[in-house]
């Protein structure tokens, strides 16, 4: 990848966050973060990635009002970022977030199902101890 395209890239995702944030009014835009952007070689063509809070309902209306909005948007990335020619834009869900968030979930229940129970522990061996007495030295 170009030094070109990252820098086009980190503008991309930067000033696109700034101009739904100020300009876009649509209420159908959810809570909607720009998690990055994929600019071809010839800088043509981006495909930034979203995430947004919510429902899949939300996930869809989201990306409905910025797909709807893809011509404003372009126009005033290539006015801010000083390009003769602006790329065509398409919004894509990023899925990695929602991903993150379920491992996570999962790790979290594995771990607080091999953590000790506290009626584990007070059960008494045989010998009057408890099993947490029992396996102290």
């Amino acid at each position: 990848m170009s030094v070109r395209q990252e820098k086009v890239q980190e503008q991309l995702v930067q000033e696109i966050s700034d101009i739904i944030r100020r300009d876009l009014r649509d209420p159908r835009l959810g809570f909607i973060t720009l998690t990055g952007a994929e600019v071809s070689r010839d800088l043509r063509h981006a495909k930034i990635y979203v995430s947004v809070l919510g429902d899949e309902e939300a996930r869809k209306q989201s990306l409905k009002a910025l797909n709807g909005a893809v011509g404003l948007l372009r126009g005033e990335f290539a006015r801010r970022a000083h390009l003769r020619v602006a790329p065509e834009l398409e919004f894509r869900l990023d899925q990695g977030i929602e991903r993150g968030q379920r491992i996570f979930e999962l790790l979290h229940s594995v771990e607080h199902e091999l953590q000790p129970q506290p009626e584990d522990e007070a059960l008494p061996v045989g010998d009057g101890r408890t099993e947490a007495e029992a396996r102290q030295p």
